[in-house]
């Protein structure tokens, strides 16, 4: 304890010496760090992924500074400091954790959860969905909202009902594409689609927003092994047909699965 006591002093030492001292740190606000905030966020998102531990160790770091960071500036204001900021959480969880810290009991995770989006209405909430970021991206954000709903008992009661959904959903995209709707109206429809399909997803415990970035990545590099073997004959992507492009895209799975 005393080690890790010992190295977050001396974060502090050096964020008031960076604040104090360095022109870049001293004209920060709030407001210029946010973005940088959101990048380093999604840096660790990256890392993450590709479970690449020295990667995350370093990238949790930047994410530590940018929180330390924004506790120094408010305490340059008199709003609040480093120390206000553990204390809030700290006292967060004891009180979100009655069942470790009070007399409530539990039989499983699903009862802590639910427990959890009580004590956040108790506390003020008017909605139980209340706490997902507007900001958040559209297919994290389904996935919140579920798993919120889910907490507050609000759910299907079998996968196999989702899959139902999923493929009434379908039916009725289909319809509208057959009666050449309007775009407004097709695009609502498949926002139900996408809905429908993250709602099975978690009943499956697949994380959507995962599965799609592994999609991403997969279809880059076969793609890239594609411009890859092309540039190898000699030529670019726009003097090849889609069948000669779909040899090398076969072989990229080939090699992917092997």
């Amino acid at each position: 304890m005393q080690k890790k006591t010992e190295a977050f002093a001396r974060l502090l030492k050096i964020m008031d010496e960076l604040r104090e001292q360095c022109p870049w740190d001293k004209k920060q606000t709030m407001d210029s760090l946010r973005y940088l905030t959101l990048e380093e966020t999604f840096e660790l998102s990256d890392a993450l992924l590709e479970k690449d531990m020295p990667n995350i160790k370093k990238e949790l770091g930047d994410v530590l500074l940018h929180i330390v960071f924004y506790a120094r500036i408010a305490s340059e204001t008199g709003d609040f400091d480093i120390a206000d900021v553990l204390n809030t959480l700290c006292e967060k969880l004891i009180a979100r954790h009655p069942h470790i810290y009070g007399d409530v009991k539990v039989n499983n995770e699903e009862e802590v959860k639910q427990n959890w989006e009580k004590l956040k209405l108790k506390e003020g909430n008017k909605s139980v969905l209340g706490g997902v970021p507007k900001s958040l991206p559209a297919l994290v954000k389904a996935m919140r909202i579920q798993e919120k709903a889910r907490g507050a008992g609000f759910d299907w009661e079998h996968k196999e009902q989702v899959w139902e959904k999923v493929l009434e959903e379908l039916q009725e995209f289909k319809q509208e594409v057959e009666n050449n709707s309007a775009a407004e109206k097709l695009e609502d429809e498949f926002g139900d689609i996408l809905f429908a399909l993250i709602n099975y997803a978690r009943f499956n415990n697949i994380n959507p927003e995962d599965a799609l970035e592994r999609t991403n990545k997969k279809f880059i590099q076969r793609f890239q092994y594609i411009e890859q073997k092309i540039g190898e004959q000699g030529k670019q992507l726009s003097d090849c047909t889609l069948a000669e492009m779909d040899v090398f895209w076969n072989e990229a799975k080939k090699l992917g699965r092997s």
